[in-house]
């Protein structure tokens, strides 16, 4: 079995340029990949804030990746440059033929940025909305300032969050500690991955009433 213990910065950096590189999305991006002690840093530029996004969730499936920075600059040129304007109208568009996404969500654009805001009932919406925009043209980043509403109703919420932990593959085995305090989790625990931190933390989030997920996971 692959000792995820020994893996060493060179090898990381060596394995998230493989896989950058194979991913056909981002495979023609020309990125600097640079980890100490398992923190990868990202640095180059890109014309859309996707791809930045994309690149970190690349890197964040390696093994042996404990966080990344991401610094990778969006620098807009040709038919990716949009005024705020045209951001916006575009933005309200993509969220209008969401099917999945409240259409009271309210949004801004600052040179090239985009805030959301709203209240909706489940996570999986705030998600929702945040990608439907963020891969528009003219985009740079994405704040989601949207809030979920609905509070935990269950009494037995933490079981229901342990069993969920238990049929993911991802985390199955792990020891994850689940803690509740009104519509706020907290996990705590080790795992291998940062891919199996984010795994939990979305098995939390899809929790109903959940607001808040204090994810306190650490990869070993």
């Amino acid at each position: 079995m692959f000792n995820f213990f020994e893996k060493r910065d060179s090898q990381i950096e060596k394995d998230v340029i493989s896989e950058l590189r194979w991913d056909p999305s981002v495979a023609d991006l020309n990125l600097n990949v640079k980890s100490e002690n398992g923190v990868v840093t990202l640095r180059g530029d890109v014309q859309h804030f996707n791809d930045k996004t994309t690149a970190e969730e690349i890197t964040l499936r390696i093994s042996g990746v404990k966080a990344v920075a991401n610094e990778i600059e969006v620098v807009l040129m040709g038919e990716y440059r949009k005024s705020d304007t045209e951001i916006a109208k575009a933005a309200l568009e993509a969220i209008k033929w969401g099917y999945k996404i409240p259409k009271d969500i309210k949004l801004s654009v600052n040179e090239g940025v985009i805030t959301l805001s709203g209240e909706v009932e489940w996570d999986y919406q705030r998600l929702a909305a945040r990608n439907a925009v963020k891969t528009l043209l003219g985009v740079c980043g994405v704040i989601n300032h949207i809030t979920i509403k609905s509070k935990i109703q269950s009494e037995n919420i933490k079981s229901q969050i342990e069993h969920a932990l238990k049929r993911s593959a991802e985390v199955e085995g792990r020891k994850i500690n689940v803690q509740v305090k009104g519509d706020n989790i907290t996990l705590t625990g080790k795992v291998h991955s940062f891919w199996e931190v984010m795994d939990a933390g979305l098995a939390a989030w899809n929790a109903p009433g959940v607001r808040n997920v204090n994810n306190k996971l650490k990869v070993e």
